[in-house]
Parts: C-alpha cells; structure tokens; sequence
C-alpha cells in the first residue's frame, strides 16, 4: 500500500516536471521567436540612428564652416570723369545704363541719374576700390561738345573727380561652373524674402523642415488630377537638394532630402536658413557658368545690385525660381510675363503689396536686359587673358575658392564697340558658300601698356578657340617697320634712297628667291619713307639684306616678340607667325618710342576682406633708339596719309594724326592692320581657321574694321615728342631728293641734324627746308 503510494507521487512529480519542461520550452521558443523579431529592428533602429548622426555631421560640418567655394569676381576699369575728359553725355548716359543706373526725374539713390541738356546729374553707388571705401556721391557733369566741362557735387562746389562702380564682367569659377555673390541678410531686400515665403512655402515658419500638410494635399491634388500637379517641397527642401544632393528623382534622395532638411532646422534659425536659400538656389544658366543666388540673378538679369530692384523686377526673379530653364526670361519671356503676373498677384492678395503696388508693377515690362553688353556680362577673350596673367600669381584654388577681386583695364564701351566693329566686318566681306570668315581685334593703350578689349572671334560671347591670343598667323608686311627701324639704328635716314627693283637673294642648295611686289611693278630708286608707306616688297628686301636679317630677328627678341625666330631672307617680308596680341605688343613699343612694357591686362587684386594683396606695376625697359622709332613712326603716319592706310584715313576727322600699317600673308590668306592714336592702338586679323585664301588683302579687309572702330570712338592724335638733335627736311616724296617751296612733290620728314640731302635738279632754295626743325609737326597737325 504504502509502495503503490509512493509510486503515485512519483508519476505526479514526473507529470509535473514533464508540464514544466513543455512550458519552458514555450517560453524559450517564444523569447526566440521574440528575439528573430526585435534583434533585426534594433539593428535596423542603431543602423539609422548612425545615419541620422552621419546626416547631421554633413549638415552641420558644412554649414558651420564656409558654406560656399566663392569665386574671384572680375571687374572692368571703373570710368573717371573729370574736367577735360573726351567724353560726350550720350557716352556718359550708355555707360550708366551698362552699369544699369536708372533714368529718375530726380536722382536721389545711388545707382540713378538724370540728363538735362548738357548735364548729367547722377548718384553713384558705394563701392570698395582697391584704394579705398568710396560712398555714394552726388555730382554734376556738364559737357561742351564731346568733352567734360565740369564736376560738382550737386547743391555744391567742383568736385576734381566721379569715379563710376565698375561692371562685374565675369568670374573665374571652379570646375563645377556655380558662381554666386553672397550676400549677408542686411544687403537682401525684405520683400525677396517675404515674396519666397508666399509663392514657395507659405507654412515655412511653422513647419519643422517638411511640411506635412502640404505632402497631404499635394497628394490629393495629383491623385485627383491623375498627375503630377503641385509638389510639396518647402523652401528648405529646395536648399538641402541644392547644396548638398543631385536632382535625381528617387524615392531614396527624397527621403535623405526631408530627413537633412529636419536636421538643418533643428541646428539653424529660420533667418539663416532663408539667407541661404538666397544665395544657395539655381537661377539660369551663362554659358559653362551656373548662375546662382539672388545677388548674381541680379545683376545677370538687370545689370544692377539686388538692393536696386523694384518690385516688378523682384517678381521676375521669384518667378524664374520654379524652372529657370523653362523661365528663361531671354528665351520665354512671355511665361516669365505670366508667372511674375502671377507673384504679384499672390503678394497682393496675401498683403505683402498693396492692391495699388501690384497692379503698378503688373503694368512695367518685364526688364530684362536682353543684350549681353548689360550686366553681369562674360567676356570669354578677355578674361582668358586675366586667367594667364594671375596664374603666374595665383594657385588655381585660390581663384575660385577664396573670393577674390580682380580689377582689369578693360574698357566695357571700347570693348562692344570692337566686337561691334569685327562683327559687321566679316559679315560684310564673307564669301558665299565658304566657311566662316574669322577675325579677331586686340585693342591696348600703348602709353600704359593695359589692354583695354579683346575680340576672339566672330561671336564673342562664345568660349572656345581664342584668336586674338593663340591663333599664330603669318604677319606678313606688318614684319616691315622693324626691317626700316634696323636700318634707321644703323645710319640710314627716311630721306635715304634704296632700289625698289628686281632682286635675286641666294638660298641654301643652290637655290634664289625673287620677291615680287604686289602690284607687279618697279619703282627704282625711292626713299625710305615712301617704301615703307607703299609697301615695296623689293626695295624692302634689298634693305633687310643690308642691314642683315640676324640683325633683324636681334631687334624683333628686343621689341618683344618671344618664340622661335628663324633669321631666314623671307623674314623681312612676314614668314614670321603671331597672335594678335604678340603684335599687339610689338607695335605697342613702337608706339611708345621705344620704350616695351609688358602688355598687362590686371591692374589689381583685392582680397575677401578688401586688403589690397597684389598690384602690378609697369616694368618698362629701353628697347630701342629713341630717335629711330620717332622717324619710323612719323614714317608710319605717311602710310596712312599716301601709302596703303590713305582709305581708312579718310574716314577719320580731317585733323586727327594717325599712324599705322597694312598686312597680308601669301595667297591672301591672312589680313593684318595694326594701327594706333596717341592713346589707342589697336590689331586687327582677319582669315578663314581652315588657311584658306580670302581674296582681300589687309588693306581692304582687317583695315576696314580698324577703321569702323577707330570711326566710333574719340580720338587723341597721336604725336611722339621730337627727341634732341632731330630736324625736318622736305624731300620729293617720289625720288627722295631735296626740294624746296612750290617745287615737287614735297613730304617732311624727320632726320638728325647736319644729314645731307642731293636736290632734286630745277627746284631751287631747298636747303630752306632745314632752317625750321620743328615745323613739321606742327603742319602735320593741322
């Protein structure tokens, strides 16, 4: 009994402990399956909270720091009035509305003006020069003729000088191509702002970064409409996708999108987000150049500072917000019409502008500057210049990274009217069914040496193969006054005689060259001047190989010219090739008397801060004998006045004193005119880029277009001080023999004192030539 008791308890324990086993392995099997469950979502939970803390470092990292690579900002030369001044009120009034000044009936903020008559009355804009802070100033210019009688502050006495803020014409920016002018929340009108918040993102100060209530009703619109409708993208959005995503449309980047944008917001104030939304957000497209933020948009768009718009204009650029490639004002100007229409209507309604405003602003035609010449403009030529000249001086990154200031010479006026000038030009002497004519103009003061407007090529708005710098062509005759200048250094004299007449020069292996001239004819004995005015090729020759063509080439390396030069015979007639700016350089120094100055094109560089950091002061050393390059280039003015140059002298002021020289290449395929006032000198080639033969020479293609600009602009005459011991002589222009009043056909011409001169037989009291030394150049003035 006892034993079947026993065994009863023991089957109970057994039973019991079996339950048990079963329950625990319930319970084991259920915190199993719990833990296949939640291990994976914590990890999933540690692996996005490690990426929340990536994304927040990115965002933080970037935005705590330098928020953008800022590129150097190239300005033209600023235009200082003063009394005495070549300029003309419609002048002064097309260089204001270039800068974008804004014609007032009563000028009382910077950047407006007014003409009466033969005053302009003007508020200039504050500006940070390279020497200084300048403020805005208010000043009266009067005018008599084509020159400025007058400056004075308006309401009070004579001011010595006005100097205009300069035209930001491009910038050197990173490989990326973004450029942008960032402006601190003080410089950025209060209505950009305002009118962002209206049209964009209406709920941006309450959202925490994505807005779901716009998410909830673009959703509705689009399921409704059964397409893509309305987005819900908030302002800060937009900028988390400009400044640190692509504008791929996947669901992964919208997501990394809203989740950046909640982390931006909980870092930064409203305030500083929507200033960088100013500065950060995509607004057209200049060529290879991103125009970015509101501050270039500006300027780009209206040729003026944000803090000048008014509030059509304002619209305008928060219209192009939506699509900047679909509203192009240049290329649709009547979308941006509508959608501007449309802001102006949202900003009434919404009270941000009165009714009264809106409709005002409705009313004014859209604004744009459709020419390049206005605003933020891009001059491709030139500024590939600049690039050269700070790479001797400057890292790359520094340019385009550190906010940089270049000031430059060129000359924003000068340089339309060359491109102008060039384009007309081709235009008017291509050949049907040939390729494209090309040219290329290079225009320099020689008096400085700072280039003031580069042309390379037929659309000069375009980048691409830069002709007047790297296009090395054959010179041709503009090789010439270097030959006549070798043999004035050597003794010769203008009034010297040389045979223009058949000449045979021996060449290696046996061989003979026979240069011809141009019109197939002899001359016989002529003098210097007359030679050179006309071009002989034979009489030019025959010099050169006196002189001797390693002589030659020696002055060529001191005028200038760098490269190889081979001192072979046909040399002396143009087997040379250069850029238009090697020649550019080389007549720069005879235009000086002598004196080379290194062609330069940046006048200074200012850092982000406005310290001065680099000038770049004139490095000028003697190149050749004074009183040789004052008779080569008097020599230079009779080209113009009998020699090949006479026809574009002809379109010029009958008092205006110039000198210059034609070109062409053989086979007629390169035209070249070089040719200089007393301030400006200007190249000009002209050819086809595949050497194909033209039909013209430099005389009737290259000089055409020297002479429309030169046609255009104010000219100085161009008069070299005599240097000591120099005398005039009148000579027979065709012979070169002495000749005295009423007798042959006289030319004065320049000689040291104590030359000797045969006379022309019959023509009595020619040696009365030499009494007076200095009267030549004043009859050749008048």
């Amino acid at each position: 009994m006892a034993r079947r008791k026993g065994a009863g308890r023991r089957g109970s324990w057994l039973a019991r402990l079996g339950r048990g086993l079963k329950a625990t392995g319930r319970g084991l099997w259920r915190l199993l399956r719990l833990r296949v469950v939640w291990i994976p979502l914590a990890l999933a939970a540690a692996g996005f909270a490690g990426y929340l803390v990536y994304l927040d470092h990115l965002v933080t990292s970037r935005f705590d720091g330098r928020r953008w690579n800022l590129p150097a900002h190239v300005y033209a030369r600023p235009l200082e009035i003063y009394a005495g001044l070549p300029l003309s009120a419609d002048r002064l009034v097309a260089e204001l509305q270039r800068l974008g000044y804004r014609s007032v009936s009563k000028p009382a903020q910077p950047g407006t003006f007014r003409r009466v008559g033969g005053r302009v009355d003007l508020v200039t804009r504050p500006f940070a020069f390279w020497d200084g802070e300048q403020g805005a100033e208010r000043a009266s210019v009067a005018f008599w003729g084509a020159a400025v009688a007058g400056v004075r502050q308006i309401g009070g006495g004579p001011l010595p000088l006005v100097r205009l803020d300069p035209l930001l014409i491009g910038s050197v920016f990173p490989a990326d191509g973004e450029d942008r002018i960032v402006l601190g929340p003080d410089e950025v009108p209060a209505l950009i702002p305002s009118a962002l918040k209206v049209v964009e993102d209406r709920r941006f100060e309450e959202h925490p970064g994505v807005d779901v209530v716009a998410i909830a009703r673009a959703a509705f619109v689009n399921v409704a409409a059964g397409a893509v409708r309305q987005g819900a993208s908030t302002l800060t959005q937009q900028l988390v996708r400009s400044y640190f995503l692509s504008n791929e449309r996947t669901l992964t980047r919208k997501l990394r999108e809203a989740l950046m944008a909640v982390l931006l917001e909980l870092h930064y104030p409203k305030a500083d987000i929507l200033n960088a939304y100013v500065n950060e957000i995509y607004l057209g497209q200049d060529g290879s150049r991103a125009i970015h933020g509101f501050g270039l948009a500006s300027q780009f768009y209206f040729g003026k500072p944000l803090g000048e718009l008014q509030l059509h204009e304002i619209a305008a650029l928060v219209a192009i917000v939506r699509g900047p490639s679909y509203y192009d004002p240049r290329r649709h100007p009547e979308r941006v019409l509508e959608r501007r229409n449309l802001v102006l209507r949202l900003l009434a309604a919404d009270g941000v502008v009165s009714e009264t405003e809106a409709k005002r602003a409705t009313a004014r035609k859209l604004g744009v500057a459709l020419e390049r010449g206005a605003g933020a403009t891009y001059f491709p030529a030139f500024l590939a210049l600049v690039n050269r000249e700070l790479a001797a001086s400057y890292r790359h990154d520094d340019l385009t990274t550190a906010g940089l200031r270049i000031f430059t010479s060129l000359d924003p006026m000068l340089q339309s009217q060359a491109e102008q000038a060039l384009a007309a030009g081709v235009k008017r002497l291509q050949r049907p069914s040939k390729a494209p004519l090309e040219g290329a103009v290079v225009v320099v003061n020689p008096q400085t040496a700072e280039v003031l407007a580069v042309v390379g090529g037929r659309r000069a708005g375009f980048e691409g193969y830069n002709r007047a710098l790297d296009a090395r062509r054959p010179v041709g005759s503009l090789v010439k006054p270097v030959v006549y200048l070798a043999a004035l250094e050597h003794g010769h004299t203008l009034a010297t005689r040389v045979a223009d007449a058949p000449i045979e020069v021996p060449l290696a292996r046996g061989k003979t060259w026979s240069p011809q001239n141009f019109d197939g004819q002899s001359h016989g004995d002529v003098p210097l001047v007359r030679a050179l005015a006309e071009s002989m090729n034979m009489a030019t020759v025959r010099l050169g190989m006196e002189v001797g063509v390693p002589r030659v080439v020696k002055l060529l390396r001191k005028l200038g010219v760098e490269g190889d030069l081979a001192a072979n015979p046909s040399l002396l007639l143009g087997a040379l090739d250069l850029a238009p700016l090697q020649v550019a350089q080389l007549y720069g120094t005879l235009a000086s008397g002598g004196f080379r100055t290194p062609l330069r094109a940046v006048r200074s560089v200012q850092g982000p801060d406005g310290e001065p950091l680099t000038q770049f002061p004139l490095q000028t050393e003697q190149a050749a004998d004074p009183a040789a390059v004052y008779q080569l280039d008097q020599a230079l003015v009779q080209v113009m006045q009998r020699g090949t140059g006479r026809s574009a002298r002809a379109r010029l002021p009958a008092d205006v004193v110039v000198a210059g020289k034609t070109g062409t290449s053989n086979d007629l395929r390169d035209r070249w005119f070089a040719g200089c006032s007393q301030d400006l000198l200007a190249v000009v080639w002209m050819g086809y880029d595949d050497n194909e033969p033209t039909g013209l020479t430099g005389a009737s293609g290259a000089m055409s277009v020297w002479s429309d600009l030169f046609a255009r602009v104010p000219l100085t005459s161009f008069q070299a001080p005599v240097p000591e011991g120099m005398v005039a002589i009148d000579i027979d222009y065709a012979t070169g023999l002495g000749v005295g009043p009423g007798c042959g056909d006289p030319v004065q011409v320049p000689v040291p004192a104590g030359t000797e001169v045969p006379l022309l037989p019959g023509c009595a009291g020619a040696d009365a030539a030499l009494e007076n030394p200095l009267q030549w150049l004043r009859d050749l003035i008048r």
